[in-house]
């Protein structure tokens, strides 16, 4: 499934997109090392590098219901057939002075924002949540306070469609639209659109 963009961008991002239906084919050991690298390498402010990943695979089949128990039941429904579950988790203060970081949530989008489009180079697909219970994964993985979860995710090779019960299945026959973008570029005020973003 391929975005048609109004303008021009790389074609990776157009062939992103996050399914519901989810192969049974085990995801490989050295592209999900790939996948972390690519988040590894994400900007972030002062370098702090604030993001973790609890990560969950049906080669360990127990760990991965673990992580199905802390999404919310509609999200169980499709995403327990991903092979590989995750939750990500951003420190709130920083390393070197134990200040707030108000840029860790910032930073961790970034990072799997990163790994998204590592994932599609590879062939993988990926499905952020924010339908998860974070108490919940809070006291599944002993996530201390001063760390909050902040997305569930479900990564995997593309599934079979036919296999989602039917209100995913349509969903997943469409593409998500995207507001244009005059109405997010502004350009000397909040609300005042930039000029050259009408075009």
């Amino acid at each position: 499934m391929e975005r048609q963009t109004a303008h021009p961008i790389h074609e990776l991002l157009k062939q992103r997109w996050s399914p519901r239906a989810f192969s049974d084919r085990p995801v490989e050991p050295a592209k999900l090392q790939s996948l972390m690298e690519a988040a590894r390498w994400a900007a972030s402010c002062f370098n702090e590098q604030p993001w973790s990943f609890i990560v969950a695979t049906k080669h360990e089949p127990a760990e991965h219901q673990r992580l199905v128990d802390c999404l919310v039941e509609k999200n169980q429904q499709w995403a327990r057939a991903a092979p590989v579950l995750m939750i990500s988790i951003a420190s709130l203060s920083f390393r070197h002075n134990g200040k707030p970081n108000r840029h860790a949530f910032y930073d961790v989008g970034a990072a799997a924002a990163c790994m998204t489009i590592e994932a599609t180079a590879l062939g993988l697909h990926v499905h952020q949540m924010a339908g998860f219970h974070v108490e919940k994964a809070r006291a599944a993985y002993n996530i201390p306070e001063s760390a909050e979860p902040a997305a569930a995710i479900a990564l995997g090779y593309l599934g079979d469609a036919s296999s989602l019960p039917e209100e995913f299945r349509s969903k997943e026959q469409t593409l998500s639209p995207r507001k244009p973008i005059s109405e997010f570029v502004f350009s000397g005020g909040w609300g005042s659109p930039a000029a050259w973003a009408a075009s």
